[in-house]
């Protein structure tokens, strides 16, 4: 691949890696967070600047990592935003995850500045981000992914163009809801498991083996059994994401029973003060009403 011109706004915990594996590649990155410039890119060839426009004057490619809709709105479209930068034929990526009807309308206005734009959330938390292993699902026009496809594979592993603009964004609280889900199983499995007087991480080991095994019992099991809570993907961003699930399945006309239960345990453990907790700890809601703890003697 050819030495391209790319930026990157948002640095945070995903942000931070997936940058540095452009600059890594040799790619001229340029890059603009809200607060200062992470450790691991400060003396790297990364190019810091002022703010998001004076990125998108730069690159030919911008990419957004940033927490939530308003921040991209914010980023694409305040003062000093993308859209003062732009100039036909750019192309603008999200890769946050947003609302959906946000995203057709955000793809509007750039592509009447005359620029194309993609929706590409990703899923894979830090440990996908730091390794290039990211889930990437994209929505936009197929000639524009296939220009940018070769960057995704900088950051990523499975990589697929969904749709049109949204349905990447589509498919990423689909995702967050199978994820949500998979979380509150696991938890509740080895909640029972524990309490009845199982070891829990034996119980885990052989269920790694069955029907039963998926990647979160694989590394959210191990959390739990362990009490290794620091994000990873904290609790108010996937609170985040299952909103988004929620209010357009209102819209829909759609029932989530499920998911407002996961939303629910979730909001339990914002109580007692885990917005930050990696989103595993889920578990400890459930603890909380089974007075118990995995691992606990019984």
């Amino acid at each position: 691949m050819s030495k391209l011109k790319i930026g990157f706004i948002g640095l945070g915990i995903m942000g931070t890696p997936m940058a540095g594996h452009l600059v890594t590649a040799g790619h001229e990155v340029f890059i603009n967070t809200r607060s200062k410039i992470p450790n691991e890119l400060v003396n790297s060839a990364a190019i810091a600047c002022a703010n998001p426009t004076e990125v998108a004057q730069k690159s030919d490619i911008i990419i957004m990592m940033v927490p939530d809709t308003p921040d991209v709105e914010k980023v694409l479209f305040g003062e000093h935003g993308i859209a003062e930068g732009l100039t036909q034929g750019k192309i603008v990526v999200d890769m946050s995850s947003i609302a959906p009807i946000e995203t057709k309308a955000f793809a509007q206005k750039i592509n009447a500045l005359g620029c194309e734009y993609l929706d590409a959330p990703v899923s894979g938390g830090q440990l996908g981000a730091k390794g290039a292993s990211l889930t990437i699902m994209v929505g936009g026009n197929a000639a524009t992914f296939a220009k940018v496809k070769p960057v995704f594979e900088l950051m990523g592993k499975n990589i697929t163009l969904v749709g049109g603009n949204g349905a990447g964004q589509i498919t990423k609280v689909a995702n967050q809801i199978i994820v949500a889900l998979n979380i509150e199983a696991v938890a509740e499995a080895l909640l029972f498991a524990s309490k009845a007087g199982a070891d829990p991480a034996k119980v885990r080991e052989a269920l790694m083996g069955g029907f039963a095994s998926s990647k979160i019992l694989e590394v959210h099991g191990e959390r739990m059994i362990k009490r290794t809570f620091d994000p990873g993907f904290r609790i108010e961003l996937h609170q985040k994401d299952l909103n988004l699930a929620l209010s357009s399945a209102k819209a829909l006309g759609v029932s989530l029973p499920n998911t407002a239960t996961a939303q629910e345990l979730f909001n339990s453990c914002n109580a007692h003060g885990g917005q930050a907790w990696d989103h595993s700890a889920m578990v400890k809601a459930l603890e909380k009403m089974a007075n118990f703890e995995i691992g606990q003697k019984v």
